[in-house]
């Protein structure tokens, strides 16, 4: 039997690539915070609520007040009216940053400390969210690191064109981890937890983490361009100096352990690192 799925933030990165690789298995009604009110969703034809709605890091500062809103405020409403009438699962996309900036490697046990307004109010929200599972009401938490993919934003991205235009780049043998997650992966964990109905805290990666030299590495062989990764003297002084957060995305350690996650779920991630690559370079969506 096709379930009902309604999805938030379904324009997103996440949400329309889950539509996409999932459009034969679920009916999905899509519902946006900007032109509807929750008041007027119809929850009884609804199975599932997947949330991935949020406001996320902005290059203009917003008040905490205005990520509480939306990140808090709106996601707990829309689950409690959804147990209230019936919906069986609340799916909520949360993120890595409830962490804060923890240099061990990343588990579902490890204590949470977030430092931006973003990761605060995620999880605000979760620990609201998870007071109301019961017996009737399952509510499933996933925590992805960055996501790349094609046509995916973030840092990525930056660095396809850096590839593509320049050939001597200033990155070589930087010795950090980080781990990233693939939308083929995502989107397939996610539909896992939903399958299953597993209630909880889900810390999803890929499986192998990434030096930032070895990203670049993997991106030129996938666009067939030569390129020399080249160290300079006091290059890396220098941008900590000048432009300490972009420092901090090539240079620093963000790495997950997915082991838990894996077994909890029993899966495997269909797509390794290389291949998940290869994906976003050659142009497949999913």
């Amino acid at each position: 039997m096709i379930k009902n799925l309604l999805i938030t933030g379904s324009t997103g990165y996440l949400g329309s690539s889950f539509i996409n690789q999932h459009k034969n298995k679920y009916l999905f009604e899509k519902f946006s915070l900007l032109n509807q009110k929750i008041e007027d969703i119809n929850f009884d034809r609804i199975d599932i609520i997947l949330h991935c709605a949020a406001l996320v890091h902005q290059k203009v500062e917003h008040s905490y007040e205005k990520y509480h809103d939306i990140n808090v405020e709106y996601p707990v409403k829309l689950a409690k009216l959804a147990k209230q009438n019936g919906v069986k699962q609340f799916v909520f996309i949360s993120t890595i940053a409830v962490y804060g900036e923890e240099e061990e490697k990343l588990d579902e046990n490890n204590i949470c400390n977030p430092i931006t307004p973003y990761g605060k109010s995620k999880l605000e929200a979760e620990k609201e969210l998870l007071k109301l599972i019961d017996d009737n009401f399952v509510v499933s938490i996933i925590r992805p690191p960055m996501i790349y993919g094609k046509n995916a934003p973030g840092n990525i991205d930056s660095l396809i064109k850096l590839v593509k235009k320049i050939p001597i780049i200033p990155l070589d043998k930087i010795e950090n981890k980080r781990s990233f997650i693939s939308i083929q992966n995502l989107c397939f964990i996610v539909d896992e937890v939903i399958t299953q109905q597993k209630a909880g805290i889900f810390l999803v990666s890929d499986d192998e983490s990434l030096s930032t030299s070895r990203l670049i590495e993997l991106i030129a062989k996938n666009l067939d361009k030569k390129i020399y990764l080249i160290k300079v003297p006091f290059f890396e002084s220098l941008l900590k100096i000048l432009k300490p957060s972009f420092h901090k995305r090539l240079y620093g350690s963000l790495e997950v352990d997915n082991s838990i996650t894996k077994d909890k779920l029993n899966l495997k991630n269909p797509y390794s690192v290389e291949e998940a690559i290869k994906l976003m370079i050659k142009g497949e969506y999913i």
